[in-house]
C-alpha cells in the first residue's frame, strides 16, 4: 500500500509540472455529463434482480478538463448474489493545444467474484486527438502507473499471499462516431501491462428517444491473462439502459 501511496504521488504531481510553465486559458467553465440506469427484477417460480447503474460527469476550466465515473453492477438470483462490481474514476485532462494533452487518473474496482476484494490502479501519461471533428473522436493515451491488488481470504489462503502489485504500462484508443444527429457509436479499449495484461473493451450504441432522454445499448469484455486458478480469464456484460445526458 505504501508503494501505492508514492506511486500515485509522483503521477498525480506530472500535469501540475506541465502547468507551472504555462498560463490557463480564460473560458467559461463547463460542467456537463449522463446517468444510466437499467434494471430487471422478477419474482414467483424465479426470482432475479439485476441493477446497472453509471454516472459519468466532465468539468472543463481553462486548459483543464476533468472526468469522475461511478459505476455499480449487481445481480441477485433466488436469493443468491451472482455478481456484484463497483467502480470508480478520476482523471484529469491537462491540453497544452487542440490536439495534445496530458493525463493523471487513479480508479478503483471492487469485484469479489474476481478473487480479489480490490484494485487500484493509478497512471499518468500522454494523449493525442488524432480526429476531433465534432462528429468523428479518436484520440489514444499512453503512459506508466503502478496497480495494486488486494485478494479475498479464500484467494489469499491458497495463493499464499494477501497483495499484488507492480509497475504496469497504461494504454487507451477511444473512438466516437456521430451516426445520424440522434445516434452515436463508441468503442474504447484500455489496458494495463505490468506482471499480467489486463483489458477491458466497451462497445456501445446510444439512440436519442425524446429530448435529453436517450437508449443505450453496451458489450462490455474485460480480460486478464493470468486469473487465479479457479477463475476464468474473460468476463463478459452486455446491458440495454436508459441514458439522461445533463
Amino acid at each position: 500500500m505504501k508503494k501505492l501511496l508514492i506511486a500515485s504521488a509522483i503521477l498525480m504531481a506530472a500535469p501540475f509540472a506541465a502547468q507551472a510553465g504555462a498560463n490557463f486559458v480564460e473560458g467559461d467553465k463547463i460542467f456537463g455529463g449522463d446517468a444510466e440506469l437499467g434494471a430487471t427484477m422478477t419474482t414467483g417460480n424465479t426470482e432475479t434482480t439485476s441493477v446497472k447503474a453509471r454516472l459519468d460527469m466532465k468539468h472543463e476550466l481553462g486548459n483543464w478538463e476533468n472526468q469522475y465515473l461511478l459505476e455499480a453492477l449487481y445481480k441477485e438470483d433466488t436469493g443468491e448474489v451472482t455478481g456484484k462490481r463497483y467502480y470508480g474514476l478520476i482523471q484529469a485532462d491537462y491540453k497544452f493545444d487542440e490536439k495534445s494533452y496530458t493525463f493523471v487518473n487513479g480508479n478503483h474496482e471492487i469485484d469479489p467474484f474476481t478473487g480479489f476484494d480490490s484494485k487500484s490502479t493509478v497512471s499518468a501519461g500522454y494523449g493525442h486527438k488524432f480526429i476531433d471533428t465534432g462528429k468523428t473522436l479518436f484520440n489514444i493515451e499512453v503512459g506508466p502507473g503502478f496497480q495494486y491488488k488486494r485478494l479475498d481470504n479464500e484467494s489469499a489462503a491458497v495463493a499464499g499471499y494477501d497483495t499484488e502489485d507492480s509497475w504496469v504500462a497504461h494504454g487507451v484508443v477511444n473512438y466516437e462516431q456521430q451516426i445520424t444527429d440522434s445516434s452515436k457509436f463508441k468503442q474504447m479499449f484500455v489496458a494495463d501491462y505490468g506482471d499480467s495484461l489486463e483489458g477491458r473493451s466497451e462497445t456501445s450504441i446510444t439512440a436519442n428517444i425524446i429530448g435529453a432522454l436517450a437508449m443505450k445499448f453496451a458489450v462490455i469484455v474485460r480480460y486478464n491473462s493470468e486469473p487465479l486458478d479457479d477463475k476464468k480469464s474473460t468476463d463478459t456484460e452486455t446491458n440495454m439502459t436508459l441514458l439522461y445526458a445533463f
